[in-house]
């Protein structure tokens, strides 16, 4: 059992009408995680007159598919989550400014925004290389850089070279609602990958550019991602926006039995295969409430109960 989750109190401390975000990959199916991440983003955006937008997070251009998009659009509509913006019709009908992969003139004009900063830098560093730091050293690499100092060495920022943005040092600090203050450091994995060799635009990113762009004021995501928090902020800032008035809860995650969290790769059970088993909206809402700490134990539950 994890602790307990209570909907009401973190909403006491949520800005006044704040936006939000269900920012889902298509990469797979939607599954109980998703469910409880959902629950908590809508639960706290109702109890604050708040709006929210839901993202189509397709910038893993390999793993992503239009069928799971398609799925997860069903599966929501089935659950009852209808988001303020935009209308699913109107992700369904074709290209949108709510799809990562059809917002690339966007993420051009942010990026270049940081190049004429000098903090853009193309960087011949490959996992490989990282791994070869940490074999020689006996710890992974820390920034501000990359183990190879790409950033001293001037290439070109042409296709075929990864990106990099120089986060530069200190610290950042970030409100978590749920989890308290917290702070880190930036860098503290290296700078910030931002195009892959590839040309595909990465998640720190993309998700960056997309809060700042849609307003969103409030982040609510897994307790794993809460150490990309520092990183993101600085971002944020080094793209003009004020890190000051976002806010973030990290909820807890579903796991499997074996306290793996639950995972599309893994072939995780979907909900669509909980549908076609037979179970009801309001027992795939009860499991998923159960899992993260917002009912005492699994049973069916409306979602109208559980949103407040």
């Amino acid at each position: 059992m994890t602790d307990r989750l209570e909907l009401a109190r973190l909403a006491a401390a949520v800005p006044s009408r704040a936006r939000t975000r269900f920012a889902p990959a298509p990469t797979g199916y939607l599954h109980l995680g998703h469910v409880a991440n959902a629950i908590v983003v809508w639960g706290l955006a109702r109890r604050v007159g708040g709006r929210v937008v839901l993202r189509i997070e397709d910038h893993d251009r390999v793993r992503s598919r239009p069928p799971y998009e398609a799925a997860l659009l069903d599966d929501l509509a089935w659950l009852g989550f209808r988001p303020d913006e935009p209308d699913p019709a109107e992700l369904r009908a074709g290209p949108s400014p709510y799809r990562q992969s059809d917002r690339a003139a966007v993420y051009e004009t942010a990026l270049g925004r940081l190049a004429a900063q000098g903090l853009v830098y193309a960087c011949r560093c490959s996992r490989a290389t990282f791994g070869r730091w940490r074999a020689d050293h006996g710890a992974e690499w820390t920034g501000p850089g990359c183990p190879g100092d790409c950033r001293s060495l001037g290439l070109p920022l042409e296709a075929g070279l990864p990106l990099r943005v120089s986060l530069g040092p200190g610290v950042e600090t970030y409100r978590d609602l749920r989890r308290g203050p917290g702070v880190g450091a930036p860098s503290a994995g290296g700078d910030v990958l931002v195009r892959d060799r590839a040309g595909n635009w990465t998640y720190h990113f993309a998700v960056v550019v997309d809060d700042l762009d849609q307003r969103i004021d409030l982040v609510v995501r897994g307790e794993d991602l809460a150490p990309a928090s520092p990183l993101q902020l600085r971002l944020r800032r080094l793209l003009g926006g004020d890190p000051t008035g976002l806010v973030f809860v990290h909820h807890p995650l579903v796991r499997t039995p074996e306290g793996r969290k639950l995972s599309k790769s893994a072939g995780d059970t979907g909900v669509g295969e909980l549908r076609a088993a037979g179970w009801s909206v309001e027992r795939v809402l009860g499991a998923a409430a159960a899992a993260i700490g917002l009912l005492d134990a699994p049973r069916p539950v409306r979602l109208e109960d559980l949103l407040g």
